[in-house]
C-alpha cells in the first residue's frame, strides 16, 4: 500500500508537523473547550465593570477603583511573552491547563475578598492566569489547525472576543443585582474547572523537539518598566503629588528597568522584543496608536459604568444594556473596516478615521451632564463604538505587515502589551481625576461617611434632590477625565497622520527583508 498520498505522509514529506487532534470531530470540540475558555477569561474583565460601583459602595476606598482594572491588565501583561514559550519549552497542554487553574483560584479569591486591598491583590492572581489563557489558545490553535484552515478559526475566536465584550457588562449588572457583586467572580469556578477536566482528557501531550531559551530577565524588566510608569501616573493618590519624592523615585526606577531592558535584549539569544523591530517608523507610530486604543477601548469600560450609574440613576443591569450599544458599534466598524482594508489594501486612511472619532467621542462625552437623555449617552457610545471598530485591526496590521516574518510574532505581542499598557495607564489617569474630583467637592450626606460609599441600590434610596446634588457632583468630577482621554486620543490621531501610506502586498513577504511603502496613487 502506498501510504505518500495520505494527509499524514504529505504533511511528514513538507516538513509541517500533523494536527495535534487529527480526529476532526475531537479537533472541533477541543477548539470549543479552547474557546470557553478565553470567552471566561475575557468576560472577566468586562463583567465587572457594571459591578464595580457597588463593591467601591461596600469597601469604600474609591481611589483605589482604578487598581482593580489595572491590576488585573498590568499582570496580564507581564506573563503573556513568559507563557508562550513556556509552551515551547514544557508542551502546551500543562502550559493552558496551569493557566486556566491559576485563573479559577484567582477567582475564588476574589469572591472571598474582605476589602479593596485583598480583592486587587487577588485580581493581580487571576491575571497571573488570564494572560496565559489568552496566550496559550493562540498557540494550541496553531498545533491544531492548517495555517489556511487556522486562519478561519481565529475569526471565530474575534467572535467569541466581542461576546465577551457585549453580553459581560450586562451579565455583571444582572448577577450584581440578583445574587451580589461575589457571584460575578464565583461563576467562573465550575466553569473553570469544567475547562480544566476537559483539556485533560481531550487535549494530547506533544513532547516541545526544540529547548528554546526564555528570557526571563528581559520579560521581567520590560514589566517593571510598564508598571512603574502606571504606577507613576497613579503616584498622585499615594504620594500626594506627581513631584513628589515618591512619585519620582517611582519614575526613576522605571527608567532604570527601561535602561537595563534594552541593555539585555542587546544580547538574549531569544529576545521578548528585539529592538530591531524599532527601526521601522511603522513599528514605533503602531505601538503609539495602540497605547491610545486601549486607554479608550479597554480602559474607559470601568468609567463609562460608573458615569452611567452616578449621573443618570441607572441600575448597575440597565447600565450593562447600554454596552451592547458600544459592541454593536465596535462589530460594525471592524467588520466594514476589515473588507474595505482587504480590498483596497491601504490601512493609513481607517486608522485616521478612527483616533479622529474617538477625539470626538470623548469630546462629546465631556460635555454630558447630570440628568442626561439616555438615548443621547446611547448615541455618544455608538459612535465612540464605531471608532474603535474601524481601527481595531490596523495595529497588529500594520506591525505584521512592518516586520520581517520571523518576527511576525513578537512584534504582535508588542502591540498586545502597549494596547494592555495604555488600558492601565488610562485608568491610572482617570482613577486620579475622578477620586480627585468627587474628594473636593465638599458634598456631606446626612448619616453617609462618604459619597463614594453609596451603592447604586443606596444612591437609589435617596431623596430626588439629594440625587441630583451628587449626579451634579460626579459629572464635574468626569469631565476632566473625558478630556484627559480625548487628549491621549489626540496622541494616537498624530501617529496616525505620520503614517507612511503603505498598501499591503498580495503576496509572501521575503522573510529577510521589511515591507516596502508603495506610493498612493
Amino acid at each position: 500500500m502506498d501510504t505518500s498520498s495520505t494527509p499524514k505522509a504529505a504533511a511528514a514529506s513538507a516538513g509541517v508537523p500533523e494536527s495535534l487532534v487529527p480526529d476532526p470531530r475531537r479537533r472541533l470540540i477541543v477548539f470549543l473547550v479552547l474557546m470557553t475558555g478565553m470567552f471566561m477569561a475575557t468576560l472577566d474583565n468586562q463583567i465587572v465593570a457594571t459591578a464595580l460601583p457597588t463593591i467601591v459602595g461596600e469597601f469604600g476606598a474609591l481611589e483605589r477603583f482604578g487598581w482593580v482594572g489595572s491590576a488585573y491588565l498590568l499582570a496580564s501583561s507581564a506573563v503573556m511573552p513568559i507563557y508562550g514559550k513556556l509552551g515551547d519549552l514544557f508542551g502546551r497542554k500543562y502550559v493552558i491547563m496551569a493557566a486556566v487553574a491559576i485563573f479559577t483560584m484567582g477567582s475564588l479569591v476574589c469572591g472571598l475578598a474582605v476589602s479593596m486591598n485583598t480583592l486587587i491583590a487577588a485580581r493581580v492572581l487571576q491575571a497571573l492566569g488570564g494572560g496565559g489563557i489568552m496566550v496559550s489558545i493562540f498557540s494550541v490553535n496553531a498545533d491544531l489547525f492548517a495555517p489556511r484552515e487556522r486562519a478561519k478559526y481565529q475569526s471565530y475566536s474575534s467572535l467569541v472576543l466581542m461576546m465577551s465584550g457585549a453580553i459581560g457588562p450586562v451579565l455583571g449588572g444582572t448577577l450584581s443585582d440578583l445574587f451580589g457583586w461575589r457571584s460575578i467572580f464565583l461563576v467562573n469556578l465550575p466553569i473553570g474547572i469544567a475547562v480544566l477536566i476537559l483539556l485533560a482528557i481531550l487535549l494530547p501531550y506533544r513532547r516541545p523537539q526544540r529547548r528554546p531559551k526564555i528570557d526571563f530577565l528581559g520579560a521581567a524588566l520590560l514589566a517593571g518598566a510598564i508598571a512603574t510608569v502606571v504606577l507613576w501616573a497613579d503616584s498622585g493618590q499615594i504620594f500626594g503629588s506627581l513631584v513628589a519624592s515618591g512619585s519620582l523615585m517611582t519614575l526613576a526606577l522605571g527608567a532604570l528597568c527601561a535602561t537595563a531592558w534594552v541593555f539585555v535584549e542587546r544580547r538574549a539569544p531569544e529576545p521578548v522584543m528585539p529592538l530591531s523591530l524599532f527601526k521601522s517608523p511603522t513599528f514605533s507610530l503602531m505601538l503609539v496608536i495602540s497605547i491610545g486604543s486601549g486607554a479608550v477601548g479597554i480602559g474607559m469600560v470601568n468609567y463609562t459604568a460608573l458615569f452611567l450609574q452616578t449621573t443618570t440613576g441607572l441600575s448597575p443591569s440597565l447600565a450593562g444594556l447600554m454596552f451592547v450599544i458600544t459592541t454593536g458599534g465596535i462589530a460594525a466598524g471592524s467588520l466594514t473596516a476589515g473588507r474595505l482594508i482587504s480590498r483596497s489594501g491601504r490601512y493609513k486612511i481607517f486608522s485616521i478615521a478612527s483616533t479622529a472619532t474617538m477625539v470626538l467621542a470623548m469630546l462629546l462625552f465631556s460635555r454630558l451632564g447630570a440628568g442626561t437623555p439616555i438615548i443621547l449617552i446611547g448615541a455618544v457610545m455608538l459612535f465612540q463604538g464605531l471608532g474603535i471598530g474601524v481601527g481595531q485591526q490596523v495595529p497588529i496590521i500594520g506591525v505584521q505587515n512592518a516586520s520581517r516574518v520571523g518576527d511576525v510574532g513578537a512584534a504582535t505581542g508588542a502591540v498586545t502589551l502597549t494596547r494592555m499598557a495604555g488600558a492601565s495607564l488610562g485608568i491610572s489617569i482617570y482613577n486620579a481625576i475622578v477620586s480627585s474630583g468627587i474628594a473636593g467637592s465638599g458634598l456631606k450626606i446626612p448619616g453617609v461617611e462618604s459619597i463614594e460609599q453609596l451603592t447604586p441600590k443606596a444612591l437609589a434610596g435617596l431623596p430626588a434632590e439629594m440625587q441630583q446634588k451628587i449626579a451634579e457632583v460626579y459629572a464635574e468630577a468626569f469631565h476632566p477625565m473625558y478630556l484627559a482621554a480625548a487628549a491621549l486620543c489626540g496622541m494616537a490621531f498624530l501617529a496616525a497622520l505620520a503614517l507612511k501610506n503603505t498598501q499591503l502586498p498580495t503576496h509572501k513577504l521575503d522573510p529577510t527583508a521589511n515591507a516596502k511603502v508603495v506610493p498612493a496613487k
